[in-house]
């Protein structure tokens, strides 16, 4: 069970950095109609997307130490 919620968690992660990396983009591009988010706000895009990519990085080292 500990095995498939640190591969949920990594799979989770992956989505939330694909959305607000593709909603950064669109924002700076400024195609606002196509950030999935409304492009509100750079900040916070790239503030979850390096949490995300944290997330990531806890849970894939979380996953290799119960192997």
């Amino acid at each position: 069970m500990p095995k498939a919620l640190c591969l949920f968690s990594l799979v989770a992660s992956i989505l939330v950095v694909s959305l607000f990396i593709e909603d950064a983009a669109a924002s700076l591009a400024g195609q606002t109609s196509l950030a999935v988010l409304g492009g509100a706000s750079l900040m916070m895009d790239l503030t979850f997307a390096i949490l995300g990519c944290v997330l990531a990085y806890l849970s894939w080292s979380t996953y290799r130490e119960q192997r």
